[in-house]
Protein backbone atom coordinates (compact mmCIF):
# COMPACT_ATOMS: atom_id res chain seq x y z
CA UNK A 1 0.00 0.00 0.00
CA UNK A 2 2.99 2.30 0.55
CA UNK A 3 2.87 5.23 -1.83
CA UNK A 4 -0.59 4.53 -3.26
CA UNK A 5 -2.21 7.82 -4.13
CA UNK A 6 -5.65 8.41 -2.58
CA UNK A 7 -7.73 11.48 -3.44
CA UNK A 8 -10.11 12.21 -0.56
CA UNK A 9 -13.20 13.91 -2.00
CA UNK A 10 -14.80 16.28 0.50
CA UNK A 11 -16.82 19.46 0.83
CA UNK A 12 -18.88 19.81 -2.30
CA UNK A 13 -21.88 22.10 -2.55
CA UNK A 14 -24.79 20.34 -0.84
CA UNK A 15 -26.39 21.31 2.48
CA UNK A 16 -24.08 18.77 4.09
CA UNK A 17 -20.83 20.49 3.06
CA UNK A 18 -19.66 21.16 6.67
CA UNK A 19 -20.24 17.50 7.62
CA UNK A 20 -18.34 16.34 4.55
CA UNK A 21 -15.38 18.61 5.31
CA UNK A 22 -15.21 17.14 8.81
CA UNK A 23 -15.43 13.54 7.52
CA UNK A 24 -12.90 14.21 4.78
CA UNK A 25 -10.33 15.82 7.06
CA UNK A 26 -10.53 12.95 9.55
CA UNK A 27 -10.20 10.36 6.77
CA UNK A 28 -7.29 12.14 5.06
CA UNK A 29 -5.34 12.39 8.32
CA UNK A 30 -5.94 8.72 9.16
CA UNK A 31 -5.05 7.50 5.66
CA UNK A 32 -1.77 9.45 5.75
CA UNK A 33 -1.01 7.77 9.07
CA UNK A 34 -1.65 4.43 7.33
CA UNK A 35 1.05 5.20 4.76
CA UNK A 36 -0.98 6.43 1.78
CA UNK A 37 -0.10 9.47 -0.29
CA UNK A 38 -3.18 11.66 0.16
CA UNK A 39 -4.54 14.60 -1.81
CA UNK A 40 -7.42 16.50 -0.26
CA UNK A 41 -9.91 17.59 -2.94
CA UNK A 42 -12.54 20.19 -2.02
CA UNK A 43 -15.00 19.24 -4.73
CA UNK A 44 -16.30 21.90 -7.10
CA UNK A 45 -17.97 21.85 -10.51
CA UNK A 46 -14.57 21.28 -12.08
CA UNK A 47 -13.98 18.00 -10.22
CA UNK A 48 -13.72 15.92 -13.41
CA UNK A 49 -10.88 18.09 -14.71
CA UNK A 50 -9.16 18.12 -11.32
CA UNK A 51 -9.29 14.33 -11.00
CA UNK A 52 -8.32 13.86 -14.63
CA UNK A 53 -5.14 15.77 -13.90
CA UNK A 54 -4.43 14.13 -10.53
CA UNK A 55 -5.07 10.54 -11.73
CA UNK A 56 -5.14 9.06 -8.21
CA UNK A 57 -5.04 5.30 -7.67
CA UNK A 58 -8.23 5.51 -5.58
CA UNK A 59 -10.87 8.14 -4.81
CA UNK A 60 -12.08 8.02 -1.22
CA UNK A 61 -15.58 9.47 -1.36
CA UNK A 62 -16.22 11.51 1.79
CA UNK A 63 -18.94 13.63 0.18
CA UNK A 64 -22.45 13.79 1.67
CA UNK A 65 -25.77 14.82 0.17
CA UNK A 66 -26.80 15.50 -3.45
CA UNK A 67 -24.02 15.17 -6.06
CA UNK A 68 -21.83 13.26 -3.60
CA UNK A 69 -24.02 10.29 -2.77
CA UNK A 70 -26.77 10.25 -5.41
CA UNK A 71 -24.85 8.58 -8.24
CA UNK A 72 -23.52 11.78 -9.82
CA UNK A 73 -19.91 11.78 -8.58
CA UNK A 74 -19.95 7.99 -8.95
CA UNK A 75 -20.76 8.39 -12.65
CA UNK A 76 -17.88 10.84 -13.09
CA UNK A 77 -15.48 8.40 -11.41
CA UNK A 78 -16.74 5.55 -13.61
CA UNK A 79 -16.13 7.68 -16.71
CA UNK A 80 -12.62 8.55 -15.52
CA UNK A 81 -11.98 4.90 -14.58
CA UNK A 82 -10.84 5.82 -11.07
CA UNK A 83 -11.66 3.14 -8.47
CA UNK A 84 -13.75 4.61 -5.64
CA UNK A 85 -15.09 3.69 -2.22
CA UNK A 86 -18.70 3.08 -1.18
CA UNK A 87 -21.61 2.24 -3.49
CA UNK A 88 -21.90 2.64 -7.25
CA UNK A 89 -24.13 4.72 -9.48
CA UNK A 90 -27.42 2.81 -9.25
CA UNK A 91 -27.30 1.91 -5.56
CA UNK A 92 -26.31 5.47 -4.65
CA UNK A 93 -29.16 6.96 -6.68
CA UNK A 94 -31.69 4.48 -5.24
CA UNK A 95 -30.61 4.96 -1.64
CA UNK A 96 -30.63 8.77 -1.93
CA UNK A 97 -34.26 8.72 -3.07
CA UNK A 98 -36.08 7.75 0.14
CA UNK A 99 -39.29 6.81 -1.68
CA UNK A 100 -37.57 4.52 -4.21
CA UNK A 101 -35.41 2.93 -1.51
CA UNK A 102 -38.55 2.22 0.51
CA UNK A 103 -40.18 0.48 -2.49
CA UNK A 104 -37.13 -1.75 -2.95
CA UNK A 105 -36.91 -2.54 0.76
CA UNK A 106 -40.61 -3.38 1.00
CA UNK A 107 -40.34 -5.69 -2.04
CA UNK A 108 -37.48 -7.48 -0.26
CA UNK A 109 -39.69 -8.17 2.76
CA UNK A 110 -38.28 -5.44 4.99
CA UNK A 111 -40.91 -3.80 7.26
CA UNK A 112 -41.50 -0.13 6.42
CA UNK A 113 -43.98 2.50 7.60
CA UNK A 114 -46.91 3.59 5.44
CA UNK A 115 -46.00 6.64 3.38
CA UNK A 116 -46.97 8.77 0.41
CA UNK A 117 -44.96 11.11 -1.81
CA UNK A 118 -46.38 14.50 -2.76
CA UNK A 119 -45.43 17.95 -3.98
CA UNK A 120 -44.91 20.24 -1.00
CA UNK A 121 -46.83 22.99 -2.79
CA UNK A 122 -49.96 20.83 -2.77
CA UNK A 123 -50.21 20.89 1.03
CA UNK A 124 -53.43 22.59 2.04
CA UNK A 125 -55.19 23.04 5.37
CA UNK A 126 -56.02 19.35 5.68
CA UNK A 127 -53.57 16.72 6.89
CA UNK A 128 -52.48 14.37 4.07
CA UNK A 129 -52.34 11.58 6.67
CA UNK A 130 -53.76 11.14 10.13
CA UNK A 131 -51.27 12.59 12.66
CA UNK A 132 -48.76 11.83 14.00
CA UNK A 133 -46.65 11.70 10.86
CA UNK A 134 -43.25 12.83 9.60
CA UNK A 135 -42.54 14.98 6.53
CA UNK A 136 -39.13 14.39 4.91
CA UNK A 137 -37.51 15.79 1.79
CA UNK A 138 -37.18 12.87 -0.62
CA UNK A 139 -33.54 13.58 -1.49
CA UNK A 140 -31.73 15.06 1.52
CA UNK A 141 -29.60 13.69 4.35
CA UNK A 142 -28.56 14.64 7.90
CA UNK A 143 -32.25 15.16 8.81
CA UNK A 144 -32.38 18.44 6.86
CA UNK A 145 -36.00 19.52 6.43
CA UNK A 146 -37.49 16.76 8.60
CA UNK A 147 -40.67 17.87 10.40
CA UNK A 148 -42.62 15.81 12.94
CA UNK A 149 -46.35 16.56 12.99
CA UNK A 150 -47.85 15.68 16.38
CA UNK A 151 -51.32 14.32 17.10
CA UNK A 152 -52.64 17.62 18.44
CA UNK A 153 -51.61 19.74 15.45
CA UNK A 154 -54.69 21.12 13.69
CA UNK A 155 -53.09 21.63 10.26
CA UNK A 156 -49.96 20.69 8.28
CA UNK A 157 -46.74 22.57 9.12
CA UNK A 158 -46.53 25.88 7.28
CA UNK A 159 -42.75 25.65 6.87
CA UNK A 160 -43.25 23.01 4.16
CA UNK A 161 -44.92 25.50 1.80
CA UNK A 162 -42.88 28.55 2.80
CA UNK A 163 -40.68 30.44 0.34
CA UNK A 164 -37.68 29.72 2.56
CA UNK A 165 -37.88 25.95 2.00
CA UNK A 166 -34.58 24.76 0.42
CA UNK A 167 -34.96 21.01 0.23
CA UNK A 168 -36.76 20.30 -3.04
CA UNK A 169 -40.46 20.12 -3.89
CA UNK A 170 -40.94 16.34 -3.53
CA UNK A 171 -41.53 15.30 0.06
CA UNK A 172 -42.46 12.02 1.71
CA UNK A 173 -45.20 11.90 4.32
CA UNK A 174 -44.61 8.87 6.55
CA UNK A 175 -46.47 7.45 9.54
CA UNK A 176 -44.63 8.41 12.71
CA UNK A 177 -43.21 5.41 14.54
CA UNK A 178 -42.61 6.02 18.23
CA UNK A 179 -39.90 4.26 20.18
CA UNK A 180 -36.16 3.79 20.13
CA UNK A 181 -33.73 4.99 17.46
CA UNK A 182 -31.52 2.10 16.35
CA UNK A 183 -28.96 1.82 13.59
CA UNK A 184 -26.77 -0.89 12.10
CA UNK A 185 -23.83 -0.67 9.72
CA UNK A 186 -22.80 -3.15 7.05
CA UNK A 187 -19.22 -3.69 5.96
CA UNK A 188 -18.92 -5.74 2.78
CA UNK A 189 -21.20 -8.70 3.42
CA UNK A 190 -21.11 -8.52 7.23
CA UNK A 191 -23.55 -6.68 9.50
CA UNK A 192 -21.79 -4.78 12.27
CA UNK A 193 -23.13 -4.15 15.77
CA UNK A 194 -26.42 -2.40 16.54
CA UNK A 195 -26.25 1.05 18.16
CA UNK A 196 -29.02 2.85 20.01
CA UNK A 197 -28.98 6.60 19.50
CA UNK A 198 -30.32 8.61 22.43
CA UNK A 199 -30.77 12.32 21.54
CA UNK A 200 -29.87 14.65 24.40
CA UNK A 201 -32.23 17.63 24.61
CA UNK A 202 -33.71 17.03 21.15
CA UNK A 203 -37.06 15.57 20.10
CA UNK A 204 -35.39 13.28 17.57
CA UNK A 205 -32.01 12.58 15.94
CA UNK A 206 -31.86 15.90 14.07
CA UNK A 207 -28.86 17.77 12.64
CA UNK A 208 -27.74 19.20 15.99
CA UNK A 209 -28.07 15.90 17.83
CA UNK A 210 -25.96 14.31 15.06
CA UNK A 211 -23.14 16.85 14.91
CA UNK A 212 -23.14 19.16 17.94
CA UNK A 213 -21.00 17.91 20.81
CA UNK A 214 -23.22 16.32 23.45
CA UNK A 215 -26.22 16.26 21.12
CA UNK A 216 -26.67 12.51 21.41
CA UNK A 217 -25.42 9.43 23.22
CA UNK A 218 -24.49 6.22 21.38
CA UNK A 219 -25.01 2.88 23.13
CA UNK A 220 -23.27 -0.08 21.49
CA UNK A 221 -24.25 -2.83 21.76
CA UNK A 222 -27.84 -1.61 22.00
CA UNK A 223 -29.57 -2.89 25.12
CA UNK A 224 -32.34 -4.83 23.39
CA UNK A 225 -33.27 -8.50 23.24
CA UNK A 226 -30.93 -10.77 21.29
CA UNK A 227 -33.84 -11.63 18.99
CA UNK A 228 -34.42 -7.99 17.96
CA UNK A 229 -30.67 -7.32 17.82
CA UNK A 230 -30.13 -10.17 15.34
CA UNK A 231 -33.24 -9.21 13.38
CA UNK A 232 -31.88 -5.67 12.88
CA UNK A 233 -28.56 -7.07 11.67
CA UNK A 234 -30.38 -9.37 9.24
CA UNK A 235 -32.56 -6.55 7.89
CA UNK A 236 -29.61 -4.13 7.54
CA UNK A 237 -27.71 -6.70 5.46
CA UNK A 238 -30.83 -7.49 3.44
CA UNK A 239 -31.37 -3.78 2.64
CA UNK A 240 -27.69 -3.36 1.72
CA UNK A 241 -27.93 -6.27 -0.73
CA UNK A 242 -31.40 -5.47 -2.12
CA UNK A 243 -30.40 -1.90 -3.03
CA UNK A 244 -27.08 -3.14 -4.41
CA UNK A 245 -24.74 -1.34 -2.01
CA UNK A 246 -21.01 -2.00 -1.84
CA UNK A 247 -18.40 -1.22 0.79
CA UNK A 248 -20.05 0.40 3.80
CA UNK A 249 -23.66 1.40 4.44
CA UNK A 250 -25.85 2.09 7.47
CA UNK A 251 -29.55 1.35 7.96
CA UNK A 252 -31.71 3.24 10.44
CA UNK A 253 -34.64 1.73 12.35
CA UNK A 254 -37.34 2.62 14.85
CA UNK A 255 -38.30 0.07 17.48
CA UNK A 256 -41.50 0.62 19.47
CA UNK A 257 -41.31 -1.64 22.51
CA UNK A 258 -43.70 0.31 24.73
CA UNK A 259 -46.53 -2.23 24.65
CA UNK A 260 -46.84 -5.94 25.26
CA UNK A 261 -45.24 -8.51 23.00
CA UNK A 262 -42.15 -8.17 20.83
CA UNK A 263 -42.90 -4.63 19.62
CA UNK A 264 -42.88 -3.00 16.19
CA UNK A 265 -39.61 -2.78 14.25
CA UNK A 266 -39.55 -0.47 11.20
CA UNK A 267 -36.74 0.18 8.71
CA UNK A 268 -36.50 3.91 7.92
CA UNK A 269 -33.74 4.36 5.33
CA UNK A 270 -30.24 3.42 4.22
CA UNK A 271 -27.21 5.71 4.08
CA UNK A 272 -24.52 4.84 1.53
CA UNK A 273 -22.16 7.62 2.70
CA UNK A 274 -22.32 7.52 6.50
CA UNK A 275 -20.30 9.99 8.53
CA UNK A 276 -16.61 9.13 8.76
CA UNK A 277 -15.10 10.88 11.75
CA UNK A 278 -13.65 8.59 14.45
CA UNK A 279 -16.73 9.24 16.63
CA UNK A 280 -19.28 8.74 13.84
CA UNK A 281 -21.64 5.79 14.13
CA UNK A 282 -20.15 3.35 11.61
CA UNK A 283 -16.50 3.83 12.69
CA UNK A 284 -17.70 3.23 16.26
CA UNK A 285 -19.36 0.01 15.09
CA UNK A 286 -16.15 -1.06 13.33
CA UNK A 287 -14.17 -0.33 16.50
CA UNK A 288 -16.66 -2.41 18.50
CA UNK A 289 -15.88 -5.24 16.06
CA UNK A 290 -12.16 -4.82 16.75
CA UNK A 291 -11.18 -2.60 13.81
CA UNK A 292 -9.50 0.71 14.66
CA UNK A 293 -10.27 3.79 12.53
CA UNK A 294 -7.16 3.63 10.36
CA UNK A 295 -7.54 -0.08 9.67
CA UNK A 296 -11.22 0.44 8.86
CA UNK A 297 -10.38 3.13 6.30
CA UNK A 298 -7.62 0.96 4.87
CA UNK A 299 -10.18 -1.79 4.29
CA UNK A 300 -12.40 0.71 2.44
CA UNK A 301 -9.54 1.87 0.19
CA UNK A 302 -8.53 -1.69 -0.66
CA UNK A 303 -12.19 -2.51 -1.38
CA UNK A 304 -12.52 0.37 -3.86
CA UNK A 305 -13.36 -0.40 -7.49
CA UNK A 306 -15.22 0.76 -10.57
CA UNK A 307 -18.36 -0.95 -11.95
CA UNK A 308 -19.84 -1.09 -8.48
Amino acid sequence: MSGRHVAVLMGGFSSERPVSLSSGAACADALEAEGYRVTRVDVGRDVAAVLGELRPDVAFNALHGPFGEDGTIQGILEYLEIPYTHSGVLASALAMDKAQAKHVAKAAGIPVAEALVMDRRSFGNEHPMKPPYVVKPVREGSSFGVVIVKEDQSHPPQVITSSGWRYGDRVMVERYVAGRELTCGVMGDVALGVTEIIPQGHAFYDYDSKYVKGGSRHVIPAQISSNIYQKIQTLALKAHQAIGCRGVSRSDFRFDDRGDGEGELIWLEINTQPGMTPTSLVPEMAQHAGLQFGAFLRWMVEDASCSR
